[in-house]
C-alpha cells in the first residue's frame, strides 16, 4: 500500500499513451495529411484531369474502342469467376481453421498468407512452368488442344492465386473471436451442419465476409503482375484493364490511357467506401458478440 501511495503522490494524474502535446498532435496529423495529399489525392486528381484533358468527347470515345470494351469485359469476367471461387475457399478455410484443431493448422494458415508475401510475378511464372508449352503438363495440354497460358484460363488461375487470402483472412479473426458456443447450442437442439451455417454462423460473419469479398474483388480487377506474365498481352483477347492501360500509355495515347485508368480509379474509390462501411459493421458486430 505504501508503494501505491507513493506512486499516487508522485503521479496524481494517470499517464496515458495517447496524452501528447498539441504540437506533437499537429505535426503528426500534418505529416499524415501531407503524405495522403502527395501519394493519394494528387495522383487521383492528375488521373481525372488527364482523362478529360481533351474534352468529354475524347473521354467517351476511348470507351468506344473495341479493344477497351473487350478489356473491360474480360476484367469483369475474370473477377466474376475468381471472387466466388475464393469466397467458397475462404469460408471453408475459415470454418476448418476456427472450428477444428488439427496437426499442421498453423502451417495451413501460413500457406494462406503465401500470396501476400510472394511477388505476383513469381506466381505467374509458376503457372507458366506448370502449364506452359515447355512446362510439366505443356505437351499433354498441347496434344489435346487445351490452352491455359496466354489464354483466359491462365488469367483466371493467376488472379485466383493472388486473391485467395483476402476472404479467409477477413473471416478467421472474426470467427475466432466469436467462438463456437452458439453453434454448439444449435447442434444440441438438433440442427444439422447446413442449418447451423445458414442460420447461426452466416448472420454473425456476413459483414466480415463482405469485407473480404470487396478486397478480393478490388485486387482481382486491378491485378497486373501475375496476369501480365500469363496473358501474353494479346490485344483484344487476353488484355485486362490494367494491361490495356499500359499498352495505351506506351503507344502515347495518353488521353485514352488516363480515361480508362479513371474507370479503375473510380472503381477503387467505390471499393474503398464499401470496404470502410463493411469494416465498420464487422467491428461493430464483433464488439456486440464479445459483450
Amino acid at each position: 500500500m505504501a508503494g501505491v501511495s507513493t506512486i499516487n503522490l508522485h503521479n496524481p494524474v494517470p499517464l496515458s499513451a495517447t496524452a501528447e502535446s498539441s504540437v506533437a498532435k499537429t505535426v503528426l496529423v500534418g505529416l499524415t495529411l501531407v503524405f495522403f495529399s502527395l501519394f493519394l489525392f494528387l495522383p487521383l486528381a492528375v488521373v481525372f484531369q488527364e482523362a478529360f484533358s481533351k474534352g468529354g468527347a475524347a473521354f467517351f470515345r476511348a470507351f468506344g474502342d473495341p479493344y477497351t470494351r473487350h478489356a473491360i469485359w474480360l476484367t469483369l469476367l475474370v473477377a466474376a469467376i475468381a471472387v466466388p471461387m475464393n469466397t467458397i475457399f475462404g469460408l471453408a478455410a475459415a470454418w476448418s481453421l476456427t472450428r477444428f484443431r488439427f496437426q499442421g493448422r498453423w502451417f495451413l494458415i501460413t500457406l494462406i498468407d503465401l500470396p501476400l508475401w510472394v511477388s505476383p510475378v513469381i506466381g505467374g511464372l509458376i503457372y507458366v512452368l506448370v502449364f506452359g508449352a515447355k512446362g510439366w503438363f505443356g505437351h499433354w495440354l498441347m496434344d489435346r488442344d487445351i490452352r491455359i497460358i496466354f489464354a483466359v484460363p491462365g488469367i483466371v488461375l493467376a488472379t485466383v492465386f493472388v486473391t485467395f487470402p483476402f476472404v479467409a483472412r477477413g473471416l478467421i479473426p472474426l470467427m475466432e473471436a466469436q467462438g463456437i458456443q452458439e453453434e454448439e447450442a444449435a447442434l444440441t437442439l438438433g440442427a444439422n451442419g447446413w442449418q447451423i451455417f445458414l442460420r447461426v454462423t452466416l448472420p454473425k460473419i456476413k459483414w466480415g465476409l463482405l469485407y473480404g469479398v470487396i478486397l478480393c474483388n478490388a485486387r482481382a480487377m486491378g491485378e497486373f503482375g501475375a496476369v501480365s506474365v500469363v496473358s501474353g498481352h494479346i490485344r483484344g483477347k487476353t488484355n485486362t484493364l490494367p494491361l490495356h492501360i499500359e499498352i495505351l500509355y506506351n503507344e502515347y495515347q495518353f488521353a485514352a490511357a488516363f480515361a480508362v485508368a479513371s474507370l479503375l480509379a473510380l472503381l477503387a474509390l467505390i471499393t474503398l467506401f464499401l470496404k470502410t462501411h463493411a469494416e465498420w459493421r464487422a467491428e461493430r458486430q464483433l464488439h456486440e458478440s464479445s459483450r
